[in-house]
């Protein structure tokens, strides 16, 4: 599965680490994904959706 936010499409960024001696590997930099029952065309539905739009209020929660 996809780390994708199922509303926004925002995903993991790219870059490097980068040790004490400027050794440099690949990493990522994951998105913070959550499961939530949304509310989706008036019924309720499961949606792994990142926290920027949960606090944002892009999601309407379902009861």
């Amino acid at each position: 599965m996809a780390k994708v936010c199922e509303l926004c499409g925002r995903g993991p960024q790219f870059g490097n680490r980068i040790s004490h001696a400027h050794n440099v590997t690949k990493r990522r930099w994951n998105v913070n994904l959550q499961n939530v029952r949304a509310v989706v065309n008036g019924a309720s539905k499961k949606l792994r959706v990142c926290t920027n739009c949960i606090k944002s209020g892009r999601v309407q929660k379902a009861a």
